[in-house]
């Protein structure tokens, strides 16, 4: 129901949708992705993001702790496309990294896997982003779908897909450049990572 919603909300605002994504090869090729979600400026962003979401049809999935996924919220969360993480520390071992756990959700993916991530981490201004998403796609050996959320132009999607190099700069830069135009609901709260101009 609420994702009908969504998607109901986004059309009748008059929002269109963009997707870039390459046509699978064959019936056993998978779509695997760590997605940025940017700009990430106030909570209509999931509104949107979700109405584009259903639009394209896409198995966007994002992590959540996994104490989360308990009733009342388990279905509800699970519905949405919620990941339970859970960081307890196997006896014996160091508490896992975020990067290392997410990495391995998409390379243990059956399925096509959409990790969205949102390097901002906050909806209020960032100048440097965290690089997580970076380290997750390369750790996984899966390319980068740049997702925008640009109220500017009313357009939610994919706008380019970033299989990485060898060289983390220029990938970044090339991160920077896309999201550079776009305009979050609230301008004044969104900037790409200055490192990277």
């Amino acid at each position: 129901m609420f994702k009908q919603f969504c998607k109901w909300w986004f059309l009748r605002q008059g929002w269109t949708t963009e997707n870039v994504l390459p046509a699978k090869q064959g019936a056993d090729d998978l779509h695997r992705y760590v997605l940025i979600a940017a700009p990430h400026t106030s909570n209509w962003d999931f509104i949107y993001g979700m109405g584009a979401k259903e639009i394209l049809q896409l198995p966007v999935r994002f992590t959540i702790k996994k104490e989360w996924m308990k009733f009342p919220f388990g279905g509800f969360m699970r519905n949405l496309g919620a990941l339970p993480i859970d960081r307890t520390p196997k006896q014996g071992q160091s508490r896992a990294s975020m990067v290392d756990l997410m990495a391995n959700l998409l390379l243990d993916a059956q399925e096509d896997l959409f990790m969205v991530v949102t390097p901002e981490a906050t909806r209020s201004r960032r100048d440097k982003w965290k690089a997580g998403y970076y380290h997750i796609a390369k750790q996984a050996g899966v390319p980068l779908a740049l997702a925008h959320i640009d109220y500017g132009n009313k357009c939610c999607g994919i706008g380019e897909i970033i299989h990485l190099s060898d060289d983390p700069d220029a990938d970044m830069r090339r991160v920077m450049a896309f999201y550079q135009t776009k305009t979050g609901r609230y301008p004044e709260q969104f900037s790409v990572d200055k490192n990277y101009l």
